[in-house]
């Protein structure tokens, strides 16, 4: 906790004299107090105040205080709630304490009762964000090449990198959409005896498919229409380095042998030239694919897939990892109010159940977009759990990213009834986030531009 941070109590009483005295004890308990009148104009101010506590007055010309207290606990979950009546009952104070108040006071009320009170709120607050530090400072430790994995599992994974690392000179990275392979990808060229030479990477899946061996292997002038200049490919431009393919699953059969060639041989021939090149790059693949199956099922070469998987790497789904989350949802949390300049510490207990709980189809990516979302919602030091359902996909449930690029390529009849289930809306409000770029949609999605191109033409989407 920051040491200039004071936590802000709502007091709402229509007796000026009430509101007096509840101020003097909260202000020497360390807290900033806002003061109404009037429960209504009070809960029009609640966005703006963002109390982590509140004291009501259970009877007030406007609005009862269990009125007040349901639109406090509906609208902000975190905040704390006394209730104070001058005409107690056994009934009210019951319903009170259903409705979710900390506590319920009758007036005229013990004054160190109170100070009690403000007491438990502010060093539950404290301990809170004393805790999330603590979170944040583990997940600092545990933090390997840009991936943060305190699970046994994790562990594994980076002592695995770390032993392949100085020697490999092909890896096959596998795993969910949105898993961090591209973080392993780069943790294997830093840590190898490469690092100081050039990381290329080339998405498959984004290239047009008759541009494809001119990227990889460049081309000579006049090879073919429109090629004005010699272009070298990116095998020759990671020469000495290290060559990363990622959604390998996605490359054209042609273009699978000449890179198995090129792997193999450390030759590359540019389009048009009549003699090959020597390389000496160390090739790293990605993909989301079972390429076993896509070999029985003609649509990878085996050949390839023995090749490229000499080292193979799989890295689990976040749900294989949830001990996990607290310590991601820290970093990321932490690195979205540095870069909002917002005071945001973390997020509450009921929000990270909801974390714990989710099933995070898009993994890691999702999860920090998630928390990247409920940041820019938020105003206040700690995140809810409404503002993080607020900043989730409004569909549910819904077929997992890997689902459906998966049937975006089967035969219509066997996809038809899985892409019913797809939420239109949420491809729409997608592309309207985007801006209509679809490279940035499919990364919101965690599916391939490929893929979601073939989801918008079977679902008619205009785009």
């Amino acid at each position: 906790m920051t040491d200039h941070w004071r936590p802000t109590l709502l007091v709402v009483d229509d007796e000026p004299g009430m509101l007096a005295l509840a101020g003097r004890l909260a202000r020497d308990a360390g807290f900033e107090v806002v003061t109404h009148t009037k429960g209504r104009e009070a809960l029009a101010q609640l966005a703006a105040i963002n109390a982590d506590a509140a004291l009501v007055d259970l009877q007030m010309p406007d609005i009862g205080g269990l009125d007040v207290l349901r639109a406090i606990r509906e609208a902000q979950p975190g905040c704390q709630v006394i209730l104070m009546t001058g005409h107690a009952s056994v009934e009210t104070a019951i319903e009170a304490v259903k409705l979710g108040a900390l506590d319920y006071l009758t007036k005229p009320f013990d004054l160190e009762r109170l100070q009690g009170l403000f007491t438990t709120v502010r060093k539950g607050r404290e301990q809170r964000e004393a805790l999330l530090q603590v979170e944040s400072d583990v997940g600092r430790q545990f933090e390997f090449h840009g991936m943060i994995g305190p699970s046994p599992v994790m562990q594994e994974l980076f002592d695995s990198i770390r032993r392949f690392a100085p020697h490999v000179r092909t890896a096959l990275i596998t795993g969910e959409t949105g898993t961090g392979k591209e973080l392993v990808a780069r943790a294997l060229h830093k840590l190898g005896a490469r690092r100081d030479r050039r990381f290329v990477t080339i998405n498959c899946s984004a290239v047009v498919e008759t541009l494809f061996e001119s990227e990889l292997f460049g081309h000579v002038r006049g090879a073919f229409t429109g090629a004005t200049d010699t272009k070298i490919g990116l095998f020759e431009a990671a020469d000495g380095g290290t060559l990363f393919l990622d959604e390998i699953g996605e490359l054209p059969l042609p273009l699978q042998a000449k890179l198995l060639r090129a792997v193999e041989l450390g030759e590359v021939q540019r389009v048009g030239a009549l003699d090959a090149r020597k390389v000496d790059v160390r090739v790293v693949a990605a993909t989301n694919r079972d390429l076993l199956q896509q070999s029985d099922a003609g649509k990878f070469r085996s050949d390839l897939y023995y090749r490229l998987s000499i080292v193979e790497i799989r890295l689990p789904p976040l749900r294989e990892r949830r001990e996990d989350i607290p310590y991601l949802t820290a970093a990321f949390v932490r690195a979205c109010a540095t870069r909002l300049n917002k005071p945001i510490a973390g997020v509450s207990v009921p929000a990270e159940r909801l974390l714990q709980q989710a099933e995070w189809p898009g993994n890691i990516r999702e999860l920090r977009n998630v928390i990247e979302r409920a940041c820019i919602l938020s105003d206040g030091r700690i995140l809810n759990d409404r503002e993080l359902l607020a900043a989730m996909p409004r569909t549910s449930p819904s077929p997992s990213p890997t689902q459906v690029a998966s049937a975006a390529q089967q035969p219509v009849g066997s996809r038809h009834n899985l892409l019913r289930t797809v939420p239109r809306e949420q491809i729409e409000r997608t592309l309207r986030e985007a801006g209509g770029n679809k490279a940035e949609a499919a990364r919101l999605l965690g599916v391939s531009r490929r893929a979601l191109y073939r989801w918008l033409d079977r679902l008619d989407v205009n785009h």
